[in-house]
């Protein structure tokens, strides 16, 4: 039986792809990651078909790569490295398996998205800390495994939260779950009916299996479901914004509220991407940009169960008499902005032209972690390459997030280009380079390294390059899982 055939007697000749229209489109994404188009587009449906594919890929050494989320993709982890690649396409997998009110979790498969989600979660009263405006068809499990930062810093008790266990096939073809749902049968009914419920993300024992998971970039293994902390969905709201001509003179305030943990979205913009991220609609991003201040704090507080009102009450005039000590403004909205656009900015999912590609069409992400008092260097070098290779400033958009209750910072930078104007791409492609080296010889910390990214950064460390390399020798010896990312 040839390849193509064992595929179809696995998943079926519905989910079996190989037109030239579809593998071109999985052949690049939106990063400047080369193109490779794969061999084969497959489409599982359980977990038990995931299991076979990954034992059929190591008898015949055939590289998978896994992908959740629908396109546009930007970091270029899901475009294949080698040649003859199956690009796993665990979209169909998308059921909420179970909803668990009392213990505020969630299951679900690796394709169900954000847009999907939060209805089915707000209908039981909860929600989940999200990224910034994702794409409607993000994949939480994508999402919570490659670590994108989430709003509420007080609720991020660990970089990958809100995830917590995980149903994983390892690179070996080996089914394990982590976490303590790895301390009962490998079953989530037969543990449910136990009355376990899957919340500690450790174990067994002391092991923490799960952070082999998060960052790798489908490298170690495929994961079929995963157990995902809620939160109660609030029902008293407010918006508060706190202006400032430089970033400098947030840090020390940034640094008092992460403290005290008040609020509950918390993260920093420029005008420019301020403008992108409330504008309802293209056109309004250039007027509303010169309306916004140079930086800002935005801050979200809510209310949730008993006196909703009364706590977003206490909380505002903690924040005034905040501000009032490091002589901000503190105001209750921004020129040109609504209510309604604030809301579906921190709250809602991106329309279907993603918010980042709508000034030009595309949009190059630099991002890495670091401490909120080495953010306003880090900003200034970028901001000093991009004027020097004549990229407008104004257009570079600038992200502060607050991670790990306060710890680190998710520092991004975002830079619009036109993807038809080969200058405007070669120009944006040379920042890019340019600005990442400047910025990991300054200390910034890459915990994402994507692309280009991976040389430079596991270099530096052949300590720890070392221990991953025995890690996946021992979770996928055949390297059949996304051979060519991170350090393998």
């Amino acid at each position: 039986m040839d390849k193509k055939n064992k595929l179809i007697a696995i998943v079926g000749a519905a989910n079996v792809l190989d037109d030239p229209k579809t593998l071109e489109a999985w052949s690049q994404d939106e990063s400047f990651v080369p193109a490779r188009r794969p061999w084969f587009v497959v489409r599982p449906q359980n977990l038990e078909q995931v299991q076979a594919l990954v034992q059929w890929a190591n008898e015949t050494h055939t590289p998978l790569v896994p992908v959740s989320s629908g396109a546009p993709h930007f970091h270029g982890d899901t475009v294949p490295s080698v040649p003859e690649a199956v690009i796993v396409d665990l979209s169909g997998m998308n059921k909420i398996i179970k909803i668990d009110r009392r213990n505020r979790m969630v299951y679900v498969e690796p394709g169900v998205t954000y847009a999907e989600l939060a209805p089915a979660l707000a209908a039981e009263g909860l929600r989940i800390s999200t990224p910034l405006k994702p794409r409607p068809n993000k994949s939480v499990m994508a999402s919570l495994l490659e670590r994108n930062p989430t709003q509420i810093p007080r609720l991020n008790f660990s970089l990958p939260e809100p995830l917590r266990a995980l149903g994983v096939v390892w690179g070996t073809g080996d089914v394990a779950f982590t976490g303590d749902a790895g301390s009962g049968p490998l079953s989530l009914e037969a543990q449910w009916q136990k009355n376990l419920a899957q919340i500690d993300p450790k174990g067994p024992n002391a092991t923490d299996l799960m952070r082999l998971m998060t960052g790798a970039q489908g490298t170690m293994g495929i994961a079929a479901w995963a157990s995902v902390r809620c939160e109660l969905l609030p029902s008293a709201r407010s918006y508060h914004f706190l202006p400032a001509e430089k970033l400098e003179s947030l840090v020390d305030f940034c640094h008092q509220l992460e403290r005290v943990r008040l609020g509950d979205e918390v993260f920093v913009l420029n005008a420019a991407q301020a403008a992108r991220l409330f504008a309802a609609s293209p056109d309004e991003i250039g007027s509303l940009q010169e309306a916004l201040p140079q930086w800002m704090v935005v801050v979200g507080i809510s209310g949730a169960a008993f006196y909703p009102e009364e706590r977003v009450a206490v909380q505002e005039k903690d924040l005034q008499i905040m501000a009032q000590k490091f002589s901000l403004s503190l105001l209750p909205s921004l020129p040109g902005v609504t209510h309604a656009q604030v809301s579906q900015a921190l709250y809602g999912c991106s329309q279907e032209n993603y918010w980042k590609l709508a000034p030009k069409g595309g949009n190059q992400e630099l991002f890495f972690l670091t401490t909120l008092d080495k953010a306003p260097g880090f900003v200034a070098t970028v901001q000093a390459i991009a004027a020097e290779l004549k990229f407008p400033i104004n257009d570079l958009g600038v992200y502060i997030q607050p991670q790990h209750q306060g710890v680190s910072q998710h520092v991004e930078f975002n830079l619009p280009y036109n993807p038809k104007c080969e200058k405007e791409v070669a120009k944006v492609k040379a920042i890019f380079e340019k600005a990442s080296a400047a910025l990991l010889a300054d200390g910034a910390y890459f915990s994402r390294p994507y692309g280009s990214w991976a040389a430079p950064v596991y270099n530096r460390d052949a300590t720890a390059k070392h221990v991953l390399q025995v890690v996946k020798n021992i979770l996928d010896p055949n390297n059949v899982m996304n051979p060519g990312k991170l350090c393998f």
